[in-house]
């Protein structure tokens, strides 16, 4: 089996960060990482990652994917016509395999081991993630008999049948691809998975639906990045590589990466602090997670996250944020700032 990786586009990373959708850091970890790692939890190495205009920087951090023990290939995609369209594009890499269809920009905290069981066990010719959301009409909807079967399916209707949205991850036998040259365009003008889904459940093939239970974000907006934050920095443990001056204090799961120092601060778990960071004489946490190479000096920095090589100096307390890497911030009182990578900010006390 074989997964197919969509990079999510150009305007899906949240706001201030000019980062590709699946570089987006989440407790240090960029997104491609946690959609890489549940892959290969299910036994998957072979990976192809589309990706678009300005993306390139996913294929320059991650090379070949030996780093992660997988093998990445990269499928150029110079205009999005919609997930059918992409999966048309990458099928000299997917041949006749089964394969697992990903929205990169989405992390699934536990996992997707259930749905590839299920698909394993049931062998349908399409089996889809759906979790009940509050508003399906931001969604494409399945409407699912007392079996689990899909009976229809509907791209963002305008009055849903159904509360259950697919959330992003779809297993597939080689049945999608007649599926996918049969369809045209939406009202979107976009080649939707949706309607492929429903060629397949109109054409008698059996199409599946897997509920989700654990926790899971899309990390488009920056208030979802900070909760998807908070929920994975939960599952730290304390781990000191770095440095600890005696005039410091950890308190809680605290990590520190290696080159890191700490020095006359308090750093409150759930918080991780990058490679080659200094805090200093501030206080950071919790839920804060600091990328590698950056400066907070003088500062309180708590429920946010810091991008690499940025620098907080004299702010008396930062919630809720995300600091751009390189951005330079002082002498600010907020308790919620967005700062775009590369920006200096100054604000009167």
């Amino acid at each position: 089996m074989k997964a197919l990786v969509l990079s999510g586009g150009a305007g899906t990373s949240p706001a201030g960060c000019s980062l590709p959708a699946l570089l987006v850091p989440i407790a240090n970890k960029p997104v491609l990482q946690y959609v890489v790692d549940n892959l290969r939890d299910i036994g998957i190495t072979e990976i192809g990652v589309v990706i678009g205009d300005g993306e390139h920087e996913v294929a320059e951090l991650f090379g070949d994917g030996s780093v992660l023990g997988v093998t990445l290939t990269y499928l150029d995609e110079r205009t999005s016509l919609g997930l059918a369209h992409s999966v048309r594009l990458a099928r000299p890499f997917l041949g006749d395999d089964d394969f697992v269809l990903y929205l990169g920009g989405t992390v699934f905290a536990d996992g997707i081991s259930h749905i590839a069981e299920d698909f394993e066990r049931l062998r349908p010719s399409a089996q889809v993630l759906v979790d009940k959301v509050e508003d399906p009409r931001l969604y494409g909807v399945a409407e699912v008999d007392e079996n689990s079967r899909v009976t229809r399916l509907i791209e963002r209707p305008r009055e849903p049948r159904s509360d259950l949205a697919m959330i992003g991850v779809y297993f597939f036998t080689s049945a999608i691809h007649a599926a996918v040259d049969a369809i045209e365009p939406s009202w979107r003008g976009e080649f939707e998975i949706t309607d492929a889904l429903q060629w397949l459940v109109t054409h008698e093939r059996d199409v599946r639906a897997s509920s989700y239970s654990g926790f899971w974000k899309d990390t488009g907006k920056i208030e979802d990045v900070l909760e998807c934050n908070r929920e994975l920095l939960l599952g730290l443990r304390a781990d000191v590589q770095g440095v600890v001056d005696a005039e410091s204090r950890l308190i809680g799961d605290v990590v520190i990466e290696e080159g890191a120092r700490v020095v006359r601060s308090c750093i409150v778990g759930p918080a991780i602090i990058g490679p080659g960071t200094l805090v200093e004489e501030s206080i950071v946490g919790p839920y804060a997670s600091v990328g590698a190479d950056c400066r907070i000096t003088e500062s309180g920095v708590a429920d946010s996250i810091v991008l690499n090589e940025a620098s907080v100096h004299n702010v008396s307390g930062i919630e809720t944020s995300l600091i751009g890497r390189k951005a330079r911030v002082g002498s600010a009182r907020q308790h919620r700032l967005v700062v775009g990578d590369g920006a200096h900010v100054e604000v009167a006390a």
